[in-house]
């Protein structure tokens, strides 16, 4: 039995109402010790190490809002590679937990908050969920970050990399990425060289990625770009359809992020710089009757 499938055999054990369920840390002398990366979360004080039954002196222990890996050379990453290197971590495990608050705080909420404590909206990155890296699903989150630590250049390709959630409730973890069965995976793939750490890969297998072009623009940037064009329409085409194209702005704007504020700057952009429709005087007396109908003229016969 391998390090952390005894791990998660006594934690099931002793969450099952097992008294005597534990693990033999000696045991596992060439797997420890292991680099733990968890959320800020201050309910997880209480769980760690002592959830994965393991000495404090063995549990290297990093911490950011989310469990967040933004990508394979991230701040986070260099963290988890050095604790590798210098440190000696054996093996690392990715652990989220259940009612996790960044999963639950929207990207607008975020902005409110922000807003709350001073911090000016223009003077944040035009793509905060990129920037943040807010989720939606905890379980999610974890595989992710286990993608990017096993593909990261930083870390050795033999230090197995595990995914696990913790029940806040019950203490109970579940093993999201078996860490060893991706090792087994990529070990019964043909052998290919790294791309070295600032350096692309050029291809996969037959298909080559220099063939594609992607688009550069930001997020963000389409929010200006969306204004622009409605400015320029409205110009052209005058005060009448300047009420069609503010009425638009909803559908342009759902490829911008966060879309409800954007859609709310669109709104106050129109209102402050666009002309508003010359309005009509009340019409005074009864109202003009209606005309006639006209009436097809009958043909005459000629005998």
């Amino acid at each position: 039995m391998r390090l952390f499938e005894a791990i998660l055999n006594a934690n099931h054990r002793a969450v099952a109402g097992d008294t005597s369920a534990g693990l033999h840390p000696a045991e596992f002398a060439a797997s420890l010790p292991v680099i733990a990366l968890t959320c800020v979360d201050p309910r997880l004080n209480a769980y760690f190490p002592n959830a994965l039954a393991l000495p404090a002196e063995q549990f290297i222990w990093l911490r950011n809002a989310g469990n967040l890996i933004t990508g394979p050379l991230s701040s986070t990453m260099r963290s988890l590679a050095l604790a590798c290197a210098v440190k000696g971590g054996e093996e690392i495990a990715i652990i989220g937990h259940s009612d996790c608050q960044v999963a639950k705080t929207t990207t607008v909420v975020l902005l409110e908050k922000l807003q709350a404590l001073g911090v000016d909206r223009s003077r944040l990155p035009d793509n905060l969920n990129e920037f943040f890296g807010t989720f939606g699903s905890e379980r999610q989150n974890v595989i992710k970050a286990c993608d990017w630590v096993r593909t990261s250049p930083l870390i050795g390709p033999k230090i197995p990399v595990h995914g696990l959630l913790l029940d806040l409730a019950t203490g109970k973890l579940e093993w999201v990425v078996n860490g060893y069965q991706t090792l087994e995976m990529a070990a019964s793939q043909p052998n290919r060289p790294a791309p070295s750490i600032g350096q692309p890969t050029d291809s996969l297998g037959g298909f080559n990625l220099g063939e594609m072009k992607f688009p550069e623009t930001k997020i963000g940037e389409l929010a200006t770009r969306g204004q622009d064009w409605l400015t320029r329409k409205a110009d052209a085409i005058g005060s009448q359809a300047q009420v069609a194209i503010h009425a638009a702005a909803p559908v342009v704007n759902t490829v911008v992020e966060p879309v409800e504020l954007v859609v709310k700057q669109v709104a106050a952009f129109a209102d402050k710089n666009w002309p508003k429709p010359p309005t009509l005087p009340p019409r005074k007396g009864p109202p003009a009757p209606l005309p006639p109908p006209i009436r097809p003229r009958a043909k005459l016969r000629r005998d």
